[in-house]
């Protein structure tokens, strides 16, 4: 048996998601996917499970070829996945989530299954009492139901996304335990991960995605240095590097933790100086925005103190930090730092209004300033959803206060062409060079070595590297983006 994927392309819009990936994956095999943010990692497993429909390209299963429309076909193929948050229902026992979206058309008897589950849990070491509420389960356990379950449909492929983000090091273990005793019995593995480490100590092979395309599928184990160069590419860009001027220090992070619903970071220890820019690098979710947040007021700390010009500001409001000159702009331009339906024009007068009258004359004119200043093309009556990426990333460049003391951006130039990006690091230079502290999150790291001073490498929820950007190299950087530490 064998999983062969041909041609597989898969298009968002002008976005080339998946590019004319084949490969093929053997019986009793544990086939690592690896690549940066955006490499199409997601994209591809989406198809291979049924959730997504490839533009072109065809998928087979021991020679038979599948048309899937959904993750029910799917599994009817024999494919299943385990994704990084289990899909279980909470308030249901072991046995009712075996059940949930079984086909009608399929007969059980519950005694039967519950025999099944104990026969599954048996034979792989599983501790699943199939009449247990799932609510009562541990991170680790649910992956077990769900594994459980899967190979009850008739799972012949399974593919884990991120499998080992939630659990404890030793639910890991017991994971690749079972992974292992998976693949002897005859299953395809198809392991998702952004850890090097984890790759290299389970995988018999790895396929490597950047940017939509498949750059090779070497066999395990090679030398980590082999697999951080072909995740990142080569070092191409000749740009001179920011010469930032330092003053003193400004903003100073004692351990702070910060979490929300979504990610962690903790015990951050960090000073930032006047003037100086900050390059925050890592795989989504490593911390990079939740740490933005904190920094900018947006969302407090739990544990540890932040002091600004020496005065211990930990947990003051929100409106405190945009009065001491604290400003946050997001990735999500449109959704998260516009408002779809207004003008530009109304832009401009809720930002600069500290009072319940509105001054239009004055709006309209500070607008038309504005997009002259600013270069943006668009009138004062444009809304958002009207502009360009690049425009979007002027106007709230724009909607700025002229007197910042700390700015916290997330990817500053994603989605922009050379110009506009060439463009917003000329301005963020500017307010460098007139003191703003810059701490910025990017994905390219050509762009984190060319403009930062120093450059801090987040890693699950911890910031692991401390690097200056004049010292540094790309495989350095890389290296800790996957965990491997010098």
């Amino acid at each position: 048996m064998s999983l062969k994927l041909l041609n597989i392309r898969k298009s968002f819009g002008t976005i080339l998601a998946n590019d004319d990936i084949s490969v093929e994956i053997g019986q009793g095999e544990i086939h690592g996917l690896l690549g940066e943010n955006g490499a199409g990692k997601s994209t591809l497993v989406n198809i291979i499970s049924g959730s997504l429909t490839s533009d072109s390209g065809t998928i087979s299963l021991d020679g038979k070829y599948l048309d899937m429309s959904s993750p029910s076909d799917a599994i009817e193929a024999g494919i299943g996945i385990l994704h990084q948050e289990p899909l279980v229902f909470l308030p249901f026992s072991i046995v009712d989530n075996f059940l949930a979206g079984l086909p009608k058309s399929r007969d059980f008897d519950r005694k039967l299954l519950q025999d099944d589950v104990r026969k599954i849990s048996q034979e792989y070491g599983f501790d699943l009492d199939p009449n247990a509420l799932a609510s009562n389960l541990t991170v680790g356990e649910r992956q077990q139901l769900e594994i459980a379950r899967l190979l009850w449909m008739g799972a012949r492929v399974l593919i884990l996304d991120e499998p080992t983000t939630a659990i404890s090091e030793t639910q890991r273990e017991n994971l690749f335990t079972t992974i292992k005793l998976l693949a002897a019995n005859g299953m395809s593995v198809i392991f998702v991960s952004h850890k090097l480490d984890e790759i290299q100590s389970i995988c018999d092979r790895v396929t490597v995605l950047r940017k939509g395309s498949l750059i090779d599928t070497p066999t395990l184990p090679c030398p980590t240095s082999e697999l951080v160069n072909l995740m990142f590419g080569e070092y191409t860009q000749d740009i001179p590097q920011n010469q930032s001027v330092i003053g003193e220090n400004l903003l100073v992070l004692d351990g702070i933790c910060v979490k929300d619903a979504n990610s962690v970071i903790e015990e951050v220890h960090c000073k930032f100086s006047e003037g100086e820019i900050i390059g925050l690098a890592g795989l989504e979710g490593a911390g990079q925005r939740i740490l933005l947040r904190g920094i900018a007021g947006l969302t407090k700390c739990y544990r540890g103190r932040i002091f600004f010009k020496e005065k211990e500001i930990t947990n003051q409001s929100y409106k405190w930090y945009m009065e001491n000159g604290f400003h946050y702009l997001p990735a999500d331009r449109e959704g998260e730092g516009l408002i779809q339906g207004l003008t530009i024009t109304e832009h401009f007068a809720l930002a600069g209004n500290q009072s319940q009258t509105i001054d239009w004359n004055k709006a309209a004119q500070l607008a038309e300033d504005k997009l002259r200043e600013y270069s943006i093309r668009g009138t004062v009556t444009s809304k958002p959803e009207d502009l360009s990426g690049g425009n979007q990333q002027r106007l709230l460049l724009a909607l700025m206060p002229d007197n910042l003391s700390v700015l916290s951006m997330e990817h500053p130039t994603r989605g922009l062409d050379i110009e506009s990006a060439e463009w917003i690091w000329k301005e963020l230079l500017e307010r460098s060079k007139n003191g703003t502290t810059i701490i910025f999150s990017s994905s390219d790291i050509d762009e984190l070595i060319n403009f930062s001073d120093r450059i801090l490498v987040c890693f699950s929820g911890t910031i692991i590297g401390n690097l200056l950007s004049k010292e540094t190299t790309p495989y350095e950087i890389g290296s800790l983006i996957g965990g491997i530490h010098s």
